[in-house]
């Protein structure tokens, strides 16, 4: 098939290619024949080899077996493995034909392998991490948890401190540096220091806490009473604010002994634990005995208002009662189930270790994050018979845990791909009809170390979509950079971003409104009704919101949405449980929340069915739905369809975390401006239009001296003295009515450097200029050639450009001049001034017979 004689281009091309890796041996050698004397019996079998060069049964053409008994096989003796000199070269084969192709690069996968362990993460520097492995079951609990009764005797102890009571637990802030500086693996290289700062260390009423693991962030613990402990959270790191999560261990305590704890510096003015939400116990000796794991507990729950503050904003407190199940046991409390990075990690081994799936899920990285932790992106889809088939395909993007506390979202994002990659006809369909793009997690490094909002930038990554900042904000940025490519290439259907909520109850979703087509009005609303119609009992479609607010143009959902994407969600699933049907008043178990990415594949069947019959009566059925609303929010009937357009005017704000404070540009950026330079204020139009508006009211004159070589006076080296004055926009106007055009002075040294800071158009006026005063003593003859000191120029507007550009020839008005000063000693005939030109080369004209003052010509040519 290849040899030297082929005159098909594409053959000579992969012939030299094959020759280049060595695949041929011998004069007139065939890659066929040198793949069949592989499979002669008598040869080493070389596994490299048989990895490279693979291909299905009965592929050898008939033709080319007639070609080679015609030629003599050439006497091959040869290891295979010293046959290919490379391990990048794959060979597919099209109708006999083999296609070479390169081997995808082994380092874009980076899934670490089953004896890899979790320590291989990259933390900040300055992190103390314990050298254990944190892992919990899975279970979900026989029926659902009810939420928590209230007595109207709860307690609500105020903040102790340490003055007043027993620190038991207290490690550094792990913010030695107001910025993020640098990762290493495992953290901190030194000695782990004893969290342990009690005193009465080996009293045996003392719990031992711990939370410098992955994803923990208790930052202290004070002992109040004899089994009441007072609580502190960390902080997002580089942050002072973003305390709702909470998740650390627990040890060396009794049971039948009701302990209190108390989170003593939330910052939220409400949460879910007044509407009944219960806080989170595993037991790792339950789980070992009885395979129990996560499941509600608490007693005596309330959140309310501590009278503390921090920085003038106002704390908040949780407190609730607990008896722990077993005496000396190991446990976890906890805000919400945990989804560790380590867990996604040993999730994604499953999937690449299964070659059923791998088959039609590819895992890369996207990029890495700002310590170096690897963002996987998934893709997902059947195998397609060519080309064309493979490009019609539509493409779905999801995403998840861009807010590292909401973990609930990676559990909606493991029962999707659960479903996605299983083997029901709904997952084939799906995979044969859709590309699908995943992210499982957009912030790893905020999930590492125990954030509950922000990346290590400081910052709310939901709220830099639209970032140029690549380097500050990889993970958005490379997120926002793979759909626009997408996009380029074929249309996508849904973008939905997995998120918590610690507000409401239910699992709802946000959207974004159409307005400009009329024809598409509601069409944003359908996917989201179709899901609760499949989710009765935890989907809400009446907590759904589609207002596109400023303040959230940075969120994924806004910048997807502009960037093309019509069906672009947020859905939220909260931190409580549901109040419908039969699931009212109880809490979500994670095998709920995985039901949810159950629900969205089968929602997006019904979305895309090519029968539109569910479509239009959900159209329908909005038309019904937000009429009434409107008729109940508005007082007043609405008989066509017109004001439908502007229902999400009357929605309420989607607001269920405010991050405003968390936006802006990354803290090491600003570190290095603030120390460089001084930190430039930006003035608002009514600070510059006062400020103009006073500079007109001024009238006294600027002063500034320069020193002209080649004056023909007998006094060289003379001083010029200029009096500059900025008129005002109502100067200008006042001088149009006047018929006076403002003029332009160009003034310079011999350096060849304009008086102007930059080349752009300027408008002055030059008043009272005088050569020559008295009172100023006469220099020595030592010449120095200085340049104008650049003026403080008042840009024009655009009608006073047009104006001045399109004024030609230009009338020239007289100014006062010093009647003393001999003024054709500065003349040149001949010449035209120039930009960078010196007094001397200036041509000038006269004004009026008997005044002495020139000026240039040529009023349009740019500074």
């Amino acid at each position: 098939m290849f040899n030297k004689t082929s005159r098909d281009p594409y053959e000579k091309f992969i012939l030299q290619h094959l020759r280049h890796y060595g695949l041929f041996q011998g004069r007139g050698t065939s890659f066929l024949q040198l793949l069949s004397a592989s499979r002669e019996p008598g040869l080493r079998h070389d596994p490299v080899l048989s990895d490279i060069i693979s291909s299905p049964a009965g592929t050898e053409d008939t033709n080319m077996e007639e070609e080679e008994e015609e030629e003599e096989p050439p006497s091959v003796s040869f290891h295979l493995g010293k046959v290919i000199r490379t391990r990048q070269l794959l060979f597919d084969f099209d109708g006999g034909r083999p296609v070479p192709r390169l081997r995808e690069p082994l380092n874009l996968f980076s899934i670490p392998s089953s004896s890899c362990s979790p320590h291989g993460i990259r933390w900040p520097i300055e992190c103390d991490v314990i050298k254990e492995d944190v892992q919990h079951i899975e279970w979900d609990p026989p029926e659902p948890e009810p939420f928590n009764q209230f007595t109207g005797q709860e307690r609500t102890p105020m903040p102790v401190g340490d003055e007043k009571g027993n620190v038991v637990f207290c490690i550094d802030p792990a913010t030695k540096m107001t910025y993020f500086s640098d990762s290493r693996v495992g953290g901190s290289r030194g000695p782990i220091k004893n969290a342990r700062a009690c005193a009465n260390r080996e009293d045996e009423t003392l719990l031992v806490f711990e939370s410098r693991f992955e994803s923990g962030n208790l930052q202290k613990a004070v002992q109040v009473g004899l089994y009441d402990y007072e609580l502190t959270l960390r902080c997002d790191l580089y942050t002072n604010k973003h305390t709702q999560w909470f998740y650390f261990q627990v040890r060396r305590m009794k049971s039948g002994v009701t302990y209190r704890f108390t989170i003593a510096n939330l910052m939220k003015a409400s949460s879910l634990y007044s509407a009944g939400m219960r806080p989170l116990l595993y037991s790792e000796r339950a789980a070992r005995l009885k395979g129990k794991g996560w499941h509600r507990a608490g007693t005596n729950i309330r959140y309310y208002r501590n009278y503390c503050e921090q920085e003038g904003k106002a704390l908040y407190s949780l407190t609730w009662t607990l008896q722990f199940p077993y005496d000396d046991d190991t446990c976890y409390l906890a805000h919400c189930y945990p989804y560790t990075y380590s867990q996604l990690q040993r999730y994604l081994r499953g999937v690449v270790s299964d070659p059923a799936k791998a088959s039609y899920c590819k895992i890369r990285v996207l990029c890495r994050s700002l310590a170096g932790n690897s963002v996987y992106v998934l893709t997902v889809t059947a195998p397609s018979n060519s080309w064309q088939e493979s490009r019609s395909k539509r493409a779905v993007v999801v995403t998840a845990r861009v807010h590292p506390g909401e973990t609930n979202g990676s559990w909606m994002m493991q029962g999707f791909l659960d479903f996605l990659l299983g083997d029901s006809p709904d997952a084939r369909l799906l995979r044969e009809t859709f590309i699908f793009k995943v992210v499982p997690m957009l912030n790893p490094d905020g999930v590492v170390v125990g954030n509950y909002r922000c990346s290590l930038s400081g910052r709310d990554l939901n709220r830099n979509y639209r970032t140029l900042l690549r380097e500050a904000f990889p993970c958005v940025w490379y997120t926002r950079n793979m759909v626009k490519r997408l996009l380029d290439e074929r249309e996508v259907v849904l973008y939905c971003d997995f998120h918590g909520h610690s507000r409401k109850n239910n699992v709802f979703m946000y959207g974004c409104d159409t307005r400009d087509d009329v024809s598409l009005r509601l069409h944003e609303r359908v996917f989201p009704l179709m899901m609760s119609k499949n989710a009765t009992d935890q989907f809400s479609f009446r907590s759904c919101k589609f207002k596109v607010q400023k303040s959230k143009e940075g969120t994924g959902r806004i910048v997807m949405w502009k960037l093309g994407i019509r069906n672009s969600y947020t859905m939220e699933s909260t931190f409580g449980g549901s109040t419908l049907g039969n699931r009212k008043g109880t809490h979500f178990s994670t095998r709920d929340l995985k039901r949810m990415g159950y629900y969205l594949c089968e929602t997006l069947l019904d979305f895309c069915d090519p029968d539109q019959t569910k479509t239009e009566h959900c159209l329908a059925e909005l038309r019904a739905l937000l009429k009434q609303d409107v008729r109940q929010k508005l007082g007043r009937e609405v008989d066509s369809d017109g004001y439908l357009g502007n229902l999400s005017d009357i929605e309420s704000s989607t607001s269920g975390s405010n991050s405003t404070e968390s936006d802006g540009l990354p803290l090491h950026f600003m570190n290095c401006s603030d120390q460089g330079r001084k930190k430039k204020v930006l003035r608002t139009r009514k600070e510059r239009n006062r400020l103009r508006k006073g500079a007109a009211q001024n009238t006294r004159p600027k002063v500034f001296y320069t020193n002209f070589e080649h004056l023909q006076d007998p006094t060289d080296g003379d001083m010029l003295k200029m009096r500059h004055h900025e008129k005002t926009t109502s100067d200008v106007k006042e001088n149009k009515k006047r018929q006076k055009v403002p003029f332009v002075v160009r003034l310079s040294s011999q350096t060849g450097r304009s008086g102007a800071p930059h080349p752009i158009a300027c408008i002055d006026i030059i008043d009272h200029v005088t050569l020559w005063e008295d009172k100023i003593k006469k220099r020595q003859t030592q010449h120095h050639a200085l340049s104008v000191p650049p003026v403080q120029y008042r840009y024009p507007s655009v009608a006073t450009l047009r104006d001045w550009t399109q004024t030609t020839p230009v009338q020239l008005y007289p100014m006062p001049f010093n009647p003393d000063i001999k003024t054709q000693a500065c003349i040149k005939d001949g010449q035209t001034p120039q930009v960078g030109s010196s007094v001397d080369d200036i041509k000038l004209f006269p004004l009026m017979e008997g005044d002495g003052l020139w000026i240039s010509e040529d009023l349009t040519q740019e500074v």
